[in-house]
Order: structure tokens, then C-alpha cells, then sequence
């Protein structure tokens, strides 16, 4: 991986003192990743009010409530805060949303030199709450979109709203070997070549997976590397015969069939510099020189609590409405970002689906006399 990008724990160490200001210690010395977490929502007092109360006092309604922090969740309340709507964010178990994993991000308009991915989002976070956007930390577990006004149980409380916008995002599949999480998110193991590609310049990589999202991953990054290996469990890709026939055709790319990836080598160091991988069909092992390691075995989109209210598709991403890209079956409820998208997965998409997702929402609360 290129010099200068640092993986980034999330752990936090023993000590919080709280008074005036906050002063934390962390293990690993990201003093920015944890006040991105403890001002997301550690240190900050959750909204009060108990589900009777919340019944009881219609001014406990919130006028919209947005899931998720990432690029759409923080796009989206920028706009409903501007709109004098007060967003409520709940804040899910990865505040700031996937970019927080990544260092530089390169191709998000009007940053010429780039951004890091934490500042990016730390910056969103703060135009959203100049609006008068409010956070929480918490995970929606449940909800009732029956009727008005829609309800989202955490585990400490339940949310009254007259609207929601999901914007939870999606989360990669991973294959859980040793090295990959050790690094990934800036010392050789990603999953978005859009995103990284260019960092692996004149470089040796390998892309994991066989289907449609890992030829064009490999595609993509022959752009950029020296050679693209696609290791892949069976002898035959799984891929559109078209893309199949395109990658393996590519000079810089060659496949290694009937194999399993097994380990992430590495130094803490320099990062990535090979994978070791078993021979499905004899179980024989060998290593496969490398600097970066991709992984394309598809999604998870995190949309769980949300798939018995709203339609979804067979893998679980959430269907907006026909005609729009963030209305949904239910009047009022929006959705927005990688939770809704299995194609781009960018950013950039993603904030532009907060922004839509935001203003059918104000409009709609508009109409209805909010």
C-alpha cells in the first residue's frame, strides 16, 4: 500500500473524563477516530423520553428521524436541518459510516488534493449539526411503519416520527482469514477498487471472487497495477459470460482457479505483501505475491429492522417506490444511500439520495401540516 495511509482502531482505551471538555486516550494513539465516536454519540446524552411519554406528548414526535450517519444519513440532515425540521440521527454501530474505515479519499467532488475519508465525514458531521441536526447513539432493532406516526424501538427507547429516511448503508462481505481485518482500511486489503485503485500503482494485487463485481474489479484495476490476480474458488467464473470472457482475456489478469483464500501477509509496517491460498480440489498451499488485496464477494445490505415494513429484493436491499429513487411503499418513509443502491455504492451517489431523500421528505411533511 502507499506510504502515509494508517489503519485506524476503533477500540478506546480505559479513560473518559468528562467535564467541560472531553479527554480521551486511545490504544492506538486516534485521538481523531475516538472523538469522532464520543461526539457521536458516547458523550452526548441520549433524547429523553420513555415510550409512555412519547405516547402521551405529541411535541415527543420528532418531525423526521434519519438511520444511519454515513454520506447519505449526514447529506440528508444537512438539508432537512436547513429546512428547519430538526433531524434526529441515529447513529448505528459505525458512526460516520464506511469512509471512517478509509484514510485518502480522491474522487469526491471539490477536494483537488483529496480528503481523508474520517475528515470528510467528521466535516459532513458539523454542517449537519450548525442546521440544528441532533445525534444519537443507538441501533434500530424494530419498527412499525402501520400507520402515523411511525415508530423505531432501540433498545433503551422508542421513537415517535412523522417521517424516516434509512440511510443504514451496506456492509462488505468479508471471509473472515487471518490477516484480513488486521488490514484492512489502509495497509492492503479493501473492498472498492473504485475508491483505492489508483493507490496501487505499478503494483501487484489480487482480487477475491468470481462473479460480475470481481471482473470489474479486476478490470478496473488493470488501469493501475502491474497484474491483477483473481483467485477464485472453482474452475469456471461465476460472471456474466460477456464480463468473463473480457476479463480473462486481459493481458494484466490471470486467474487462479480452484483456490481458497487462507491468509492475509503482512507487516504492520509495510502492510500487505502476499496471500496464502489453498488448492480447493488437492489442499495444497502457496503464497501469491502482492501489495493489495480486493474483496468482491458482494454486500450485506444493512436493512434487517426495515425488511418486514418496506419491500426488498432477494438479497435484502431495500426497493424504493416505482418512479422514484428514495420513496417507498409507505407514505413518509425514504430511502437512501447503499442500503437502496447495489450498484454504485459511492459517496457520491449516496449524498446525492440524501439529498433527494431529504427534500421528499420536507415535502411531504409540508403537505401533510408539519
Amino acid at each position: 500500500m502507499a506510504s502515509g495511509r494508517t489503519l485506524r482502531s476503533l477500540t478506546l482505551a480505559a479513560t473518559f473524563t468528562f467535564s467541560a471538555t472531553v479527554q480521551i486516550e486511545t490504544s492506538a494513539g486516534d485521538h481523531r477516530k475516538s472523538a469522532f465516536l464520543l461526539h457521536s454519540g458516547f458523550a452526548l446524552p441520549a433524547v429523553s423520553g420513555l415510550s409512555g411519554e412519547l405516547h402521551s406528548m405529541s411535541s415527543s414526535i420528532e418531525n423526521i428521524v434519519i438511520v444511519g450517519t454515513g454520506s447519505a444519513g449526514l447529506t440528508a440532515a444537512v438539508y432537512a436541518g436547513r429546512a428547519n425540521l430538526s433531524p434526529l440521527l441515529i447513529e448505528g454501530t459505525l458512526p460516520g459510516g464506511q469512509l471512517t474505515t478509509t484514510s485518502e479519499v480522491e474522487n469526491f467532488p471539490g477536494f483537488p488534493e483529496g480528503i481523508d475519508g474520517f475528515q470528510l465525514m467528521d466535516n459532513l458531521r458539523k454542517q449537519a449539526a450548525k442546521f440544528g441536526a441532533r445525534f444519537e447513539q443507538g441501533r434500530i432493532g424494530s419498527v412499525d411503519f402501520s400507520g402515523q406516526p411511525l415508530k423505531l424501538r432501540t433498545g433503551e427507547r422508542e421513537i415517535l416520527a412523522r417521517s424516516v429516511i434509512v440511510a443504514t448503508g451496506a456492509s462488505p462481505r468479508m471471509m473472515g482469514v487471518p490477516g484480513e481485518k488486521e488490514y484492512f482500511g489502509g495497509k492492503g486489503v479493501t473492498t472498492c477498487a473504485t475508491c483505492d485503485g489508483a493507490f496501487y500503482r505499478n503494483m501487484d494485487v489480487v482480487v477475491v471472487g468470481g462473479g460480475d463485481s470481481a471482473c470489474e474489479e479486476a478490470l478496473f484495476l488493470t488501469r493501475f497495477a502491474s497484474s491483477v490476480t483473481l483467485i477464485h474458488r472453482r474452475d469456471t467464473l461465476r460472471a456474466s459470460r460477456i464480463m468473463a470472457e473480457r476479463t480473462l482475456a486481459h493481458p494484466k489478469i490471470r486467474p487462479a482457479w480452484n483456490s481458497i483464500l487462507t491468509e492475509v501477509l503482512g507487516s504492520p509496517e509495510a502492510g500487505v505483501n502476499g496471500v496464502r491460498v489453498k488448492d480447493a480440489k488437492t489442499g495444497a498451499g502457496r503464497v501469491i505475491p502482492c501489495k493489495g488485496v480486493f474483496m468482491a464477494i458482494g454486500h450485506v445490505p444493512n436493512t434487517e429492522p426495515f425488511a418486514q415494513a418496506l419491500d426488498v429484493d432477494a438479497s435484502g436491499y431495500l426497493l424504493p417506490a416505482g418512479g422514484s429513487q428514495v420513496k417507498t411503499k409507505v407514505p413518509g418513509v425514504f430511502v437512501a444511500g447503499d442500503c437502496a443502491d447495489h450498484i454504485y455504492r459511492q459517496a457520491i451517489t449516496a449524498a446525492g439520495m440524501g439529498c433527494q431523500a431529504a427534500i421528499e421528505a420536507e415535502r411531504w411533511l409540508a403537505e401533510h401540516g408539519a
